[in-house]
């Protein structure tokens, strides 16, 4: 709804009874991006945070304003406190340490253990793309990564992407995986990805150091169906083979959603959301 002075009245496109809801829901994440800075600025000077090479030498450690909506540069400014100065990694190793213990914990105790993960921001790391393409996703266009280099320097499509077979283990899935198979727990790859990028997926992976899983499950080109529905009718047919799948680890809830598994482990992702 518009305003006298032009301006776009936010409650009255919303429906006023919403309006002490969301001024709640904004002060929260406000007050949430406040302790993220204030955390972020404590962590700048302190030893063994690794910073990557594409990332800013300090910490903006920026405090939103706190008399203004959320603003999309400020979140990006803390979104990259998070990604680059040691956070987002605790916070994944944090999970993974969680996956290992239940898998170590479990797998002699069912017949035919499996483990079942995810691939994008699970098991390959797609950072430096995001970080290319300021948090935006590009599915089109060249993705040229200079030798030396760990960021694209232009904006960079997807697909191209894909094709580079650039991405990075992360680490702590890869150990998860590596001791999966020490324990003989098959491991199956469920990913939103198309069939028509398997070649590059798989060879992205065994670049990557994955080698040895039992299956890698991904959508028909065109496919419509939702990530939640097909991946919960993958992890049946896993499981109408005679596998107990004992954990499941994704970053996203539609990963996770629907049964089929013990434990399930969710990793941070604060670049996209998929329902």
């Amino acid at each position: 709804m518009q305003t006298g002075d032009g301006e776009v009245d936010v409650f009255g496109v919303l429906g006023g009874q919403y309006q002490n809801q969301v001024l709640r829901f904004t002060n929260s994440l406000r007050c949430a991006f406040v302790a993220a800075a204030c955390l972020v600025a404590a962590l700048a000077g302190s030893p063994g945070v690794a910073r990557a090479v594409d990332c800013p030498q300090k910490p903006s450690a920026h405090l939103p304003e706190a008399t203004q909506p959320l603003n999309l540069g400020e979140i990006k400014l803390q979104l990259l406190d998070y990604l680059c100065f040691g956070a987002y990694d605790r916070d994944i190793e944090k999970v993974l340490a969680d996956a290992r213990a239940h898998v170590e914990a479990r797998a002699d105790k069912v017949e035919k253990p499996a483990l079942v993960l995810d691939i994008d921001e699970t098991s390959l790391s797609n950072r430096p793309y995001f970080l290319a393409n300021d948090f935006g996703t590009i599915m089109q266009g060249a993705c040229k990564l200079d030798a030396g280099k760990s960021v694209p320097d232009e904006p960079c499509g997807f697909n191209a992407w894909l094709t580079e077979h650039e991405a990075k283990a992360i680490d702590p899935t890869l150990k998860l995986f590596n001791l999966a198979k020490s324990k003989n727990v098959a491991v199956f790859f469920i990913t939103g990805r198309r069939d028509n990028e398997r070649p590059s997926t798989i060879a992205n992976l065994k670049k990557a150091g994955y080698e040895g899983w039992a299956d890698l499950m991904m959508r028909g080109p065109g496919d419509p169906t939702p990530v939640r529905v097909f991946k919960t009718s993958e992890r049946a047919k896993i499981a109408a083979r005679g596998f107990t799948i004992i954990a499941n680890v994704g970053d996203q809830q539609s990963d996770l959603d629907g049964g089929y598994a013990e434990r399930t482990f969710r990793v941070p992702n604060p670049f996209y959301f998929l329902p």
